[in-house]
């Protein structure tokens, strides 16, 4: 079977019954390319693949060299991740800690216990409100990323960096109304993954980045509109992300297997 899954069907209705029918096989994330413009004359490209146990929860992850193998506990729910550099050895180690069905942080053990770090979840009806990150005991300079939704996306996501040098970004977003490409994949995953992509339902459809100067203004410095490219599952296999001069930002390939 190929990688990517194109379903030959007239009815999209059909499709998606098909692929949300639990008895039915699943449609799975397999492989990520993203190629980012950051340096338009040498744009970087990364490639993830993605390994599935017969449960369907993601075991195995591979990126720039790097592996990341994940453990699940007699429910189901992830209990660890151990990440391997190039030669094989292990980095350090990722553990869960949950409350009920809550994920409550997660925290990353490394041989040398300075880079040790911690990120702690809150919830709001049931959905990510904040997650903040410490790097020491004391957590005496953490970071913040907040979250506020319309229904099952998040529309404003704001970072607020501690430290030396701390500062403050906006993002704002507007959605398409399909499935995005981690909709099957693990919900514990995808909140400790970050962000408003993997949190949200839909695809971004436009991108609006702020950051906030010295009197503490929001100024908006970047609008990205993204073009998106549908499988017959109405799965996103290509998204390009575009400038407000229409140069590009970023570009994402995805690709699928049935499970």
């Amino acid at each position: 079977m190929s990688s990517v899954v194109f379903f030959n069907s007239c009815n999209s209705t059909d499709e998606y019954e098909l692929i949300t029918d639990p008895v039915q096989q699943r449609i799975l994330l397999s492989k990520v390319t993203t190629v980012y413009y950051d340096n338009p004359a040498n744009p970087q490209t990364t490639v993830s693949t993605l390994e599935y146990n017969n449960q369907g929860d993601l075991s195995k992850m591979r990126s720039e060299g790097r592996t990341s193998i994940f453990e699940y506990d007699t429910n189901g729910k992830p209990s660890k991740i151990n990440y391997y550099n190039s030669a094989g050895t292990l980095e350090y180690y990722l553990l869960y800690t949950y409350s009920n069905n809550e994920l409550q942080n997660t925290k990353a053990i490394y041989s040398n216990s300075d880079f040790n770090r911690t990120i702690t979840y809150t919830y709001n009806n049931g959905k990510v409100a904040t997650s903040t990150q410490c790097q020491s005991a004391n957590c005496s300079n953490p970071s913040l990323s907040s979250y506020t939704y319309n229904g099952d996306n998040i529309t404003v996501e704001t970072s607020e960096i501690g430290g030396t040098f701390p500062s403050s970004t906006k993002h704002e977003y507007l959605y398409d109304n399909q499935l995005n490409p981690y909709t099957f994949t693990n919900k514990y995953f995808r909140i400790m993954m970050g962000g408003a992509y993997a949190l949200s339902k839909n695809n971004y459809a436009s991108e609006r980045i702020s950051f906030k100067d010295s009197a503490g203004n929001w100024v908006q410095n970047q609008n990205i509109i993204y073009e998106i490219q549908y499988n017959s599952a109405q799965l996103p296999v290509q998204v390009i992300g575009k400038a407000a001069n229409g140069s590009n930002y970023v570009k994402y390939n995805y690709e699928y297997i049935l499970q």
